[in-house]
């Protein structure tokens, strides 16, 4: 019997089909890996699986009193608790055991009753049975794992960071063990230690999962099985990402070949209904084909998505150091690291590294003069023309065309579609509000925005979260040929490794 069942589903947007006549079953134990390029609606899945978006026609069904624990990492957290007391959330229904517990202890130390005994003695033994007592010990390893505890376990959950808050949201889920859990790119905030841990956790589970990431290695390690969303439909896949990929291109070729066959005989039917429709000795036949063609279901033609060709401009600096950083302290209202003191050289190519939290995003902003520096100073040269890619960024009600023509007026309409094109944004998405797109496409939209600028220094703080395979390596390339110097955080080491020149690892 399966957990999941999804039958014939179809959701839009506007008059975009995105899903079409979607049907797969998620078994017991299946560990699946959701894949498919930016925009395909990977994201858009998980939320009508988990009731956020309400889909249009079929039917989705879950195991009556199966529980479905869903990641979403943009949560609003309750004001006022802790880390240490968001996470005793998990097991809530626990803590009220103990309350009662206390309570009727609290009766029988005044006078004796024998049903009150019985149910103190009931509740006890449903503490202990659940490991009750060790459940601080059980919050403070998923929390280690994931990197939670260095973030303080009373710090209150109202100041962290987004990544930081992301973090505790996924630990918080951990800890809930349901029997399926469903993650939109899980690994995005955390380092390689707890990406490592996260994917043992996930390989001991015994539930069911559904994950979408761009990491290769990670879904490769945790998967059982993958579904990869093309063409509008879902083909599952037995066996984890490097199996699939062994199958994926004769699958596509076999597709091409049916699609092709279908389109040449249904040109080839209407053809014949047109030219014996009109003819008494032929009519009835005409008819009846068109009643067959009108019941074929047609495949979605098998289009390429756009890729993308990122470049970026440089622009001449005529010093050696585009950087320089002197004992520089860089905190809020107190110190995150030692004085840091370093110097970039043009056309030179950093890596900053170190685990989330220990203040990468907040040196790159206290470096742009974002925040104040506690102590120190730095300072890029006089002539440094910065582009920066910002880890997070709130869009308003722009579409991608909105937002690169109110940026750059003097392109013409035409210029402003190609230099999208060119960044893998095109068709009905120019035009969609960017809200609406996946992170994916939003991060090409702003990279197309960096692309359209001369600059001799590029900022890029986590770029790579939304990015696809594809789209992923042909940044990395990018990056590579530009003549100007970089800086770049990223969790994945992968696409750092060759092009950077050196790296300063804080800690």
């Amino acid at each position: 019997m399966s957990l999941l069942k999804v039958s014939n589903m179809t959701h839009s947007y506007g008059d975009n089909t995105l899903l079409q006549g979607i049907s797969f079953d998620l078994y017991e134990g299946e560990k699946m890996g959701l894949v498919g390029l930016n925009g395909s609606g990977k994201s858009t899945m998980l939320k009508i699986l988990t009731g956020e978006i309400i889909h249009e026609t079929g039917n989705i069904s879950w195991r009556p009193k199966a529980s479905i624990g869903y990641l979403d990492q943009y949560r609003e957290l309750d004001q006022g608790l802790t880390i240490r007391e968001y996470l005793q959330q998990a097991f809530a229904n626990l803590y009220e055991i103990e309350a009662k517990y206390n309570a009727i202890n609290d009766e029988l130390a005044l006078s004796s009753n024998q049903k009150q005994i019985e149910q103190s003695a009931s509740y006890l033994e449903t503490l202990l049975i659940s490991g009750f007592y060790e459940l601080d010990s059980h919050i403070d390893r998923v929390a280690a794992g994931l990197g939670v505890t260095q973030l303080g376990m009373e710090t209150e959950v109202s100041k962290l960071s987004g990544g930081q808050r992301a973090k505790v949201i996924l630990a918080k889920l951990l800890l809930e063990r349901p029997d399926v859990l469903i993650m939109d790119e899980p690994t995005n905030f955390l380092d390689k230690s707890h990406i490592e841990w996260l994917t043992q956790f996930l390989q001991d589970f015994k539930g069911a999962f559904i994950v979408v990431s761009h990491h290769f290695d990670f879904l490769d390690a945790i998967t059982n099985c993958v579904c990869e969303i093309e063409f509008q439909s879902v083909t599952k896949y037995k066996g984890n990402m490097t199996a699939y990929l062994g199958s994926k291109d004769m699958r596509r070729q076999q597709y091409i070949k049916n699609y092709m066959s279908q389109k040449k005989w249904i040109e080839k039917t209407e053809d014949y209904i047109i030219r014996n429709k009109a003819r008494a000795s032929t009519a009835s036949m005409a008819r009846s084909r068109q009643k067959m063609l009108n019941r074929v279901e047609r495949l979605a033609p098998p289009k390429e998505n756009l890729r993308p060709n990122f470049k970026f401009k440089s622009a001449p600096l005529g010093s050696r150091y585009v950087l320089e950083a002197n004992k520089l302290v860089i905190g809020y209202t107190y110190p995150l690291l030692p004085a840091t003191t370093f110097k970039l050289e043009w056309g030179a190519k950093m890596a900053i590294t170190g685990f989330n939290g220990v203040g990468k995003t907040t040196l790159v902003k206290t470096l742009l003069q974002e925040i104040p520096a506690l102590a120190g100073n730095s300072h890029f040269h006089d002539k440094a023309l910065v582009g920066y890619f910002q880890q997070e960024y709130a869009w308003g009600e722009d579409t991608p065309y909105s937002y690169i023509a109110n940026l750059f007026p003097q392109m013409t309409k035409k210029e402003v579609y190609a230099a999208l094109a060119q960044s893998g944004i095109g068709g009905k998405h120019i035009l969609q509000r960017l809200t609406t797109l996946s992170g994916g496409e939003q991060a090409k939209v702003r990279i197309c925005h960096l692309s359209l600028t001369k600059h001799n220094m590029l900022i890029l703080d986590e770029p790579t979260n939304h990015l696809d395979v594809t789209a992923k390596n042909i940044l990395r390339k990018a990056l590579i040929e530009y003549s100007g110097s970089v800086i770049v955080i990223s969790h994945e080491k992968s696409f750092s490794d060759g092009f950077v020149d050196t790296t300063l690892e804080l800690a």
